[in-house]
């Protein structure tokens, strides 16, 4: 069993729902767990809040706070996160917020700059990466390192 495979499994056992919000990943997270047969018992959807706009109109993160931290900081991360839980109405929800390239715009997140949140049980968790590796790598990695993160959390 892999660790997405587990992740699904132990969601399932302990009756925990799961959701994401997600950007520069575009939905590869809910992709990867509804692989699993059996996700639909524990996972409810994804927001794919890919632009700076969606995240203000859709999950109403403050212009002004995206303005000051910048969308790809650990505080929209967990923003995304924290809304995301609230919107889609489950135990634990993920965020995802980053730059996987190729390329850097002036004043923006450099190219493997990633932040990741997880919120559950009335607390915050942060995974900042910093990642040198092509675009599809960046995603998959991010996305690896969060299911990770959740069997830490939760337990196996």
């Amino acid at each position: 069993m892999n660790n997405v495979e587990q992740l699904v499994d132990v969601l399932t056992r302990k009756g925990l729902t799961l959701s994401s919000v997600e950007s520069f990943t575009g939905g590869l997270f809910a992709k990867t767990i509804t692989d699993v047969s059996g996700a639909s018992k524990c996972f409810v959807g994804s927001l794919v809040t890919y632009s700076t706009d969606l995240k203000i109109k859709l999950l109403g993160i403050d212009k002004e706070f995206i303005d000051d931290n910048g969308v790809v900081s650990w505080g929209v991360a967990q923003q995304m996160a924290i809304k995301g839980k609230k919107i889609l109405g489950t135990d634990i929800c993920v965020s995802f917020t980053g730059n996987a390239g190729p390329n850097t715009c002036p004043g923006e997140a450099t190219v493997g700059e990633i932040y990741m949140g997880i919120v559950y049980d009335n607390k915050v968790w942060g995974i900042p990466l910093k990642l040198e590796a092509e675009r599809e790598k960046v995603r998959e990695i991010a996305v690896n390192s969060i299911v990770d993160a959740l069997l830490s959390i939760i337990g196996k």
